[in-house]
């Protein structure tokens, strides 16, 4: 495939880089900077969502009807390059890249109509609700139930490691509505609003002394059956449709780049140097980087998402983990006196409220190593375990070999 840029390509880059140079403030980048999560703080995301919204640019891949941006897929690699590179914070991905694209192929036209416009402009913000307390890889096993009275259904249950399920006012959830042999059928897709009676959430603390997941419980919640998405029962044909889009849409590799370079500055002004082992990781980044582009090829030509969309994942969490293994080793000696309360840069953000000050030990970008080293202990857990992504990958192979 032709990967050199246009003219209009290069007139496209240069739109983007006096654009985030105009509306990228400090505030939004010290806010991006001071992450050691891979989602940015809802005040956070929201605010840069606005200042794209405004301008027409907050989802690259939806059609134009809807609101979007319909860019072609090396529009959305320069886009994604260089919001990386100029340390924009990323957008919630739960409403824009999941819940979404699910809308846009299998919602009714009333559903898009009431859903899509606010989510686009960040007025209405989403949550995930698929894992439960006994039900994480095996999704399929899930047990939250949703049973019928007249218009509406009744949810009871409880789902958990729901990201910033605090801060959102819709759900989408899978959901129990028969009770079938085979578990993968009667489950539902249900989208609920978090401020319906009987929703009510729990907050769980991390390792790094953050909030961001939760446990959501819902007891007798009651949800128009005019909220499902896709055939009542068949939920699970939209949740692979969804699983898809969140293992392979996910462009891991440039804000990777970013940190290793990053991370190379580091080293420069401390006097370290690992020249070896940055250069190797650098190199798989750029293979990902390539890897990604051509999958992102084949969805604009109408691809679905498919295997390659485990290996992305696959390969994004496992390098991004062996980063911040590198990271920490740059930080130390200051890594090791982890203060997980110690305030990070946040910037002046309206309604994003750091954590409370505590001892401060060494430069901030050391502070966050350890937490960000936590955090990215996950990426190769949620959106289904690596483990199960190989699986995937196995099955294919087979069949495709007979």
């Amino acid at each position: 495939m032709q990967l050199a840029w246009s003219s209009d390509d290069l007139r496209f880059r240069d739109e983007v880089r006096e654009f985030l140079a105009s509306e990228l403030t400090p505030e939004l980048k010290a806010a991006a900077a001071g992450m050691t999560s891979v989602y940015a703080p809802p005040p956070v995301a929201i605010a840069w969502q606005k200042k794209l919204h405004a301008k027409g640019w907050v989802a690259p891949s939806w059609p134009v009807e809807w609101g979007g941006c319909d860019w072609s897929v090396a529009r959305r690699y320069i886009f994604a390059r260089e919001t990386s590179e100029a340390g924009a914070p990323p957008l919630s991905p739960m409403g824009l890249g999941m819940c979404g694209p699910v809308l846009l192929h299998y919602g009714t036209e009333e559903q898009k109509r009431r859903h899509l416009p606010p989510m686009l402009a960040g007025d209405i913000f989403w949550c995930q609700g698929y894992s439960e307390p006994n039900s994480g890889s095996d999704l399929a096993s899930l047990q939250m139930k949703a049973e019928r009275d007249g218009d509406h259904f009744v949810c009871t249950g409880r789902k958990i490691w729901t990201t910033h399920a605090h801060y959102a006012d819709w759900i989408f959830c899978l959901v129990r509505t028969t009770r079938l042999e085979k578990p993968q059928l009667g489950i539902s897709f249900l989208l609920i609003d978090t401020k319906s009676p009987g929703v009510s959430v729990r907050p769980i603390i991390s390792l790094s002394g953050e909030h961001v997941q939760n446990e959501v419980i819902f007891d007798d919640v009651r949800v128009p059956v005019a909220n499902v998405v896709g055939q009542i029962d068949d939920g699970w044909t939209v949740a692979k449709y969804l699983m898809e889009f969140e293992r392979g849409g996910h462009a891991y590799a440039p804000s990777l780049i970013k940190r290793v370079d990053v991370l190379r500055r580091h080293l420069a002004e401390t006097g370290q140097a690992m020249p070896g082992r940055l250069a190797a990781l650098r190199t798989e980044i750029e293979a990902l980087d390539a890897q990604e582009l051509i999958f992102n090829a084949g969805l604009s030509n109408g691809a679905a998402p498919g295997p390659m969309a485990s290996a992305l994942k696959i390969i994004g969490t496992e390098l991004s983990q062996r980063l911040t293994e590198l990271e920490v080793e740059a930080a130390l000696p200051h890594a090791i006196i982890f203060q997980p309360h110690r305030t990070l840069p946040g910037g002046d953000v309206p309604g994003y409220v750091p954590p409370t000050d505590g001892l401060g030990v060494g430069p901030d970008w050391a502070a966050r190593a350890i937490p960000k080293y936590f955090n990215d202990r996950a990426g190769s857990i949620y959106a289904g375990t690596n483990e199960i992504q190989r699986g995937i990958l196995w099955q294919y192979l087979a069949r495709r070999n007979g």
